[in-house]
């Protein structure tokens, strides 16, 4: 088993045993009549961001740089051979992702060609499973699973005027009018896009692998460009040895990969320098050099850049060969794989998982502090009534009546309130309804459509962006306002009844803002240098803007359900403790009630109420245990993974 493999399963067991510690926590909380809305939907969302997990890995190569062997060798040379096809010349011709859904059978879905005409994207498509050819992957055969896989190197002639459509062709390339043959016709991929269901281990923990066809496909392909490459938590950007750093890798490099996290650069087929004329340090020599001179071409240190041979990697690994697999320096690039990429990514996870669960830690032990509070209280009223004679008695009992009435007063103006929360909650969503965006999408293709100018095009895009700013900010000042009002409302009730309330769950839609200025920013790099709209960039922006409207739609999709799940929350601990408030006024209430109607049962009640003393503060222990356990569950390790 590689270090990765070892490390990435040790990564998926700790993120089972958050999970399991949450689900612990929760079901105590809901048996123990602590639960509320707002505290549920932090488990479930903290509870489906770890079954949601994804690590995916982009692997951009010009073509033949072993791309797909290096694929082979480092996640599937158990199978005893090749999974993905690997020879000279091009074997990938569409992007494709290797994943695990459980939902499909193992397959492999192909999105055909055809679509790119459709001013729809690929990430549009992939809920339309009536577009996508399905071919069947029989796992116990992997000749049957390598067969399965040609599939995506497919390719079809279509006429040329079909590759323009498609945004294939471009007709002001020198090099292009060599590709067309004797009928008029231009080779192209048969399928746009490829998803791979298959159960492999890594797959099923959540790994995705993400291989992309040459490099001029992240020019042409929008997935690529807008969404597959920038989200990937690690790309490792695949030269040749024997080549080098071409002037099409810089260009990659600088503009679509270079300024990320998570990137490395790989140096395979060192064994093309393996020679029996030249000594072990005389290769050694010529590696190092040209390692250096990669590092220098593409603005990295040394260590960032690693030679390593993916085909004799692959061979040592299925043949037995340490020595091989060693001297293919394999094992080096999984390491600082497993020991740079996964505790990265796990520590994104935890970050995120901590801010959940101390918010609801800290509203638990709010609630569970207040009910103690509130017995206290009652048990100290109680004991005063020892010796003390019904006049005595009548006044405590019209003093907690003066104080019910008040925050019966407290709450006549909380519907005030709620009138207000509706309103506001309802212009949110005016400026982020997806109907208005839509039309918003529609204006700018009309626009563009209409302009045969880079100016158009751009001012066009330009203000799609900014209009989309616009209605996220304007839904943001509402959100601002619903926060200052319930900061407010928290307030009042925590100093005018003694509600233990801190402040109410935040809420902000700057990361959707962020988002579409990521967006914004990628679309300008691959057209910002574009000074005359050609007939083949046409096209080309065009796809790139249904690209564009669809990561937007997505976006404003996420945050609408967001805000809703957010409006359905923010109330929810005021009125957990309204509702608890309440019934303890009245708990006190009928203690006193029945003191007043016989003296006798005093110290049966007195006695009652330290019972539920106790049981209330083991309740808490008990609380804060599970909330060390859950913590503790969340750090163990750590430190571990980050050992090399």
């Amino acid at each position: 088993m590689s270090n990765l493999v070892q490390k990435f399963q040790e990564y998926s067991e700790w993120r089972t045993a958050v999970a399991s510690a949450l689900r612990r926590y929760q079901t105590w909380a809901s048996a123990s009549k602590l639960s509320d809305v707002a505290s549920d939907q932090r488990i479930s969302r903290a509870l489906a961001r770890l079954t949601d997990d994804k690590l995916s890995i982009a692997f951009v190569a010009e073509f033949s740089r072993g791309k797909s062997e290096l694929i082979n060798a480092i996640f599937f040379a158990d199978y005893g051979q090749r999974i993905l096809p690997s020879a000279a010349g091009r074997t990938t011709m569409c992007p494709t992702e290797l994943l695990y859904d459980e939902t499909f059978p193992p397959c492999i879905r192909l999105l055909p060609i055809e679509t790119r005409a459709e001013s729809q994207s690929t990430s549009d498509y992939k809920g339309a499973h009536h577009v996508w050819t399905v071919l069947p992957l029989d796992t116990s055969s992997t000749d049957g699973m390598l067969e399965a896989f040609k599939q995506v190197s497919l390719t079809k002639w279509v006429p040329l005027e079909d590759a323009k459509r498609y945004g294939l062709y471009d007709e002001d390339d020198p090099d292009a009018a060599v590709a067309i043959d004797v009928l008029g016709r231009v080779e192209i991929s048969q399928w746009r896009h490829a998803i791979v269901n298959f159960p492999h281990p890594l797959l099923k923990e959540g790994l995705v692998i993400i291989d992309t066809p040459g490099l001029n496909a992240i020019g042409t392909e929008p997935e690529l460009t807008l969404n597959l490459i920038p989200n990937a938590h690690a790309v490792l950007f695949i030269l040749a040895a024997d080549t080098g750093v071409t002037k099409s890798d810089i260009d990659v490099w600088r503009h679509h990969i270079g300024n990320g996290a998570g990137r490395m650069v790989v140096l395979n087929k060192i064994d093309s320098m393996w020679d029996e004329l030249r000594s072990p340090f005389e290769v050694e020599q010529q590696i190092s050099k040209q390692v250096s001179s990669v590092a220098n071409t593409l603005g990295l240190s040394e260590g960032q850049v690693y030679p390593v041979s993916a085909q004799k990697g692959l061979v040592g690994k299925i043949n037995g060969e340490p020595a091989l697999l060693q001297r293919s320096r394999l094992p080096a690039l999984e390491n600082a794989l497993s020991h740079e990429l996964i505790p990265g990514k796990r520590e994104i996870i935890r970050a995120q998982l901590i801010g959940d669960i101390h918010d609801l830690t800290v509203s638990k032990q709010a609630l569970m502090s207040a009910h103690i509070r509130s017995v206290v209280e009652q048990l100290l009223e109680l004991k005063s009534l020892r010796g003390k004679n019904t006049s005595i008695i009548s006044h405590m009992m019209k003093r907690i009546d003066i104080e019910k009435k008040e925050f019966d007063e407290s709450l006549l103006k909380l519907q005030g309130t709620r009138m207000v929360f509706a309103r506001l909650s309802a212009g949110v969503f005016t400026t982020l309804g997806m109907g208005l965006l839509k039309e918003e999408i529609r204006k700018t293709r009309e626009a563009m459509e209409g302009s045969m100018f880079t100016a158009g095009f751009r001012h066009a895009v330009k203000d799609f962006f900014d209009k989309a700013q616009e209605n996220l900010a304007l839904s943001g000042q509402k959100t601002d306002e619903i926060s200052e009002m319930m900061t407010i409302m928290y307030r009042k009730f925590s100093t005018e009844h003694g509600l233990a309330l801190s402040t109410p769950m935040p809420f902000s839609l700057d990361k959707y803002r962020n988002e579409i200025k990521v967006i914004e920013t990628a679309y300008h790099r691959q057209f910002g240098t574009v000074t005359l709209v050609k007939t083949s960039q046409v096209v080309l922006m065009q796809k790139f803007f249904d690209s564009i409207a669809s990561r937007v739609k997505q976006s404003f999709l996420q945050a609408n359900r967001d805000v809703d799940a957010w409006l359905k929350v923010v109330m929810a601990p005021l009125e957990e403790q309204i509702r608890a408030h309440k019934s303890q006024l009245k708990q006190r209430t009928d203690s006193i009630e029945r003191v007043h109607v016989a003296i006798d049962s005093l110290e049966e009640k007195i006695h009652a109420v330290e019972m539920l003393q106790s049981e209330l503060i083991a309740q808490r222990n008990t609380l804060t245990t599970l909330e060390t356990d859950l913590k503790n569950v969340l750090d163990s390790e750590l430190a571990t993974m980050k050992v090399a």
